[in-house]
């Protein structure tokens, strides 16, 4: 025995003896845009901070005891102003001894001269005192350099960025107590990608926008660092500013835009017809015009310019997409166009 089972749309129909016209999907009234490659401004954007163009530690050629600081953190500095001092005591002290060496050995010196020219005195003897007199007068130059080098006085123009030591301080030699830096030029230390690092020549304009003092100015490319981060794979690149007024200071953050002389193609879409899922991925709706259907693609984004935004990813030139009317669509819906 066969049983033939019915649909359960013609049975319904069969049995109740009447015809049902199939209600028709609803369409949606939309606008479009062809999608088509445009010439891009190509720019690099980077983060960098502020040093100063030269910037120097400074310390003690000798050690002893802080006796005086005459500047503050944040104040200019011009080049030969005194910034410390030490207690000299110990150094007059050996100074003065050196010098009443000197005066004793150069009295004997010219003693055994006078002796020397009577025949009284071996040639022997005289060296001795000739080269005793040469060692207590560079004995005495190095007390007497001892002495100056108590004070500390400043190299370059600049301000103090850093004292590291106060009043009453026990020192050594060499120790670095005071980092200053001039600042009538300052540098932008930022990291370019590898993949970017053949767009950057030396002297390349740069604009620098500073947000702590919310202004932009002008730079150049100074230098280009030659080895690269070995956990980045960045390379440093250095652009050098005007510091008039001396209103940047070591340290400020500052966003780097520079222009890559390549030209390239993007595909730019007006930001009202772009979505965002609840999973933050952003798409579009891209037309079918043989079904008259609309579907859903993901895209990746780029910059914004202007009042569009860059595609970097998921659409072609001359595929059409939807720029009004899409916040009423889902995934394969059928449209009409809006005249």
């Amino acid at each position: 025995m066969k049983f033939y089972i019915m649909p359960l749309a013609l049975l319904l129909i069969a049995c109740s003896g009447e015809t049902k016209e199939v209600q028709k999907e609803e369409t949606i009234l939309v606008k479009t845009e062809q999608v088509a490659a445009t010439s891009l401004k190509n720019e690099i954007t980077i983060s960098g901070s502020i040093e100063g163009f030269s910037t120097v530690r400074l310390g003690f050629m000798v050690a002893g005891k802080i006796k005086s600081i005459s500047t503050k953190e944040g104040q200019n500095i011009s080049k030969g102003q005194l910034i410390a001092s030490l207690d000299p005591s110990n150094y007059l002290i050996a100074k003065q001894l050196s010098d009443v060496q000197v005066n004793a050995t150069n009295d004997e010196y010219n003693r055994l001269d006078r002796l020397r020219t009577m025949g009284s005195v071996s040639e022997s003897d005289f060296s001795k005192i000739s080269f005793s007199l040469k060692e207590a007068q560079l004995q005495q130059k190095l007390q007497a350099k001892n002495v100056e080098d108590t004070k500390l006085y400043s190299p370059i123009s600049g301000v103090l960025l850093n004292k590291q030591t106060e009043v009453g301080e026990i020192v050594g030699v060499g120790t670095p107590l005071f980092i200053l830096s001039d600042i009538q030029k300052v540098l932008v230390l930022a990291s370019i990608p590898e993949s970017e690092l053949q767009h950057i020549r030396i002297g390349q304009a740069a604009n620098i926008y500073i947000g702590a003092l919310d202004k932009s100015f002008e730079g150049n490319v100074n230098e280009v660092g030659a080895l690269a981060d070995p956990d980045t794979r960045a390379f440093t690149v250095k652009i050098i500013i005007e510091n008039k007024g001396l209103h940047i200071r070591p340290g400020m953050i500052a966003e780097v835009t520079l222009n890559n002389p390549r030209q390239k193609k993007g595909i730019l879409l007006p930001s009202s017809c772009i979505g965002n899922d609840a999973n933050s991925q952003n798409y579009v709706y891209v037309i079918d015009k043989a079904s008259h259907k609309a579907f859903k693609r993901n895209v990746s984004l780029g910059k914004i310019i202007n009042d569009k935004i860059e595609v970097v990813s998921g659409l072609s030139p001359g595929e059409t997409v939807v720029t009004s009317g899409q916040t009423k669509l889902s995934d394969g819906s059928l449209f009409t166009l809006s005249k």
